[in-house]
């Protein structure tokens, strides 16, 4: 047995299989490959990242036999923690019978290295069949809830017939019309982003929060599916460009409007921050636009923003059984929050904490004179919210 570790699986040297492993990896699919004997000769990289909390490609027992203790040892050891004894036991029964199959020695053969906290399985016929699909209880979700994932099993066969090996596909149990929905609508580097922060920690970034002026008056002017048709436009758009700048999405709360510029992203704190303002900038472009194709006068859809800088804001994934989304904690977040409330009037209100993260070259590309620049402290706005004087009153912020 050869554990391969943090790197992409090597290819099977049996041709057959090595074509086979190479288009699931292409594919992105969650695949394995066992070779005749049931040694276990690939796993694709997204199924390591998956048992990995999508941190890391776990370890992979290559060489081992499929149901032996010492694979199982390695993969009940994944720090996703996705598989349990019960679900290998699962699994088991389904192919027992195609090892059985494969082996010379028969069913003693395969109880000679199966795992002795598998050897329940009946001692059925000799199973020659090609394909089966199966469910598995595994846990993905963070709850650690069991959820049913389906294994499809092929087997595979070179030009003259003999068995190569077999192939275990997997996927969530829903159906693609509902998974290809889901990941259709998204953008995948969005995905990639938010995979990057799947276990909380603490991670520094420039923070926006914006919000649309006058809701309520424009609700009440505009039929409910009107005014739904106008939200949705306006929160697609704000995605985008949150997206296309190199941000998170965070959470969506009515009109407003929250996101997250990260340094491990960016490159830099300077590059995090100018992402930040430069999506306030585009979005504040956007909202004319989206007011014409709602039929709306650009005066009547004014966004204010709130931009500050979190130095060790704790950032994760939050998922639950209906939703997944990113969400930060942490003071700087309160206080952003309470910067955005602030600028009334379509004003756009950064902090000191924020500007004087950017360097000379992308203060430059956004017109902002570094040593120009004339902060006030939040309390001594005219605009000041009491919430803002009690929760954040010294934060320096200046027009941006």
């Amino acid at each position: 047995m050869r554990i391969v570790r943090g790197e992409t699986c090597p290819l099977p040297t049996d041709p057959v299989l090595a074509e086979a492993a190479t288009a699931f990896n292409e594919a992105g699919a969650w695949a394995q490959v066992v070779d005749h004997e049931w040694r276990l000769v690939y796993m694709t990289d997204d199924i390591r990242l998956s048992n990995g909390r999508l941190q890391e490609l776990v370890p992979l027992p290559v060489g081992a036999r499929y149901f032996s203790a010492e694979a199982l040892d390695v993969m009940l050891g994944w720090s996703g923690g996705m598989w349990s004894i019960d679900a290998f036991r699962t699994a088991f029964r389904a192919v027992a019978g195609w090892a059985v199959a494969d082996a010379p020695g028969g069913v003693e053969e395969v109880r000679g290295y199966l795992d002795p906290r598998l050897e329940d399985f009946a001692e059925g016929s000799i199973d020659y069949s090609t394909a089966q699909t199966y469910a598995v209880p595994v846990q993905y979700n963070a709850g650690g809830v069991a959820v049913m994932v389906s294994m499809t099993a092929l087997r595979l066969r070179g030009a003259d017939g003999r068995i190569a090996g077999t192939a275990f596909i997997a996927k969530p149990a829903a159906g693609m019309s509902v998974l290809g929905t889901m990941a259709g609508a998204g953008d995948l580097r969005h995905f990639v982003r938010v995979q990057r922060v799947a276990r909380p920690a603490r991670r520094s970034a420039a923070i926006l929060f914006g919000d649309l002026e006058g809701s309520s008056p424009l609700s009440r002017r505009l039929s409910a599916g009107g005014y739904f048709r106008f939200g949705r436009r306006l929160v697609r758009s704000a995605d985008q460009i949150v997206i296309e700048a190199g941000g998170v999405v965070g959470r969506h709360a009515g009109d407003g409007v929250v996101a997250y510029f990260l340094t491990q992203d960016a490159g830099s704190e300077s590059a995090a921050a100018r992402a930040c303002i430069q999506a306030m900038q585009a979005l504040r472009e956007a909202a004319g636009d989206i007011a014409v194709r709602s039929d709306l006068d650009p005066a009547d859809v004014v966004m204010r923003f709130g931009l500050h800088w979190g130095a060790t804001l704790h950032v994760g994934q939050i998922i639950t059984v209906a939703r997944a989304e990113v969400n930060a904690l942490g003071d700087e977040v309160k206080e952003a929050a309470r910067i955005e409330a602030c600028a009334t009037g379509g004003r756009a209100l950064a902090s000191k904490a924020l500007v004087e993260r950017l360097d000379q070259l992308d203060a430059d590309a956004l017109g902002i004179e570094l040593e120009r620049v004339s902060y006030v402290a939040l309390a001594d706005l005219p605009t000041a919210t009491e919430k803002a004087r009690r929760d954040a009153p010294s934060i320096a912020v200046c027009d941006v």
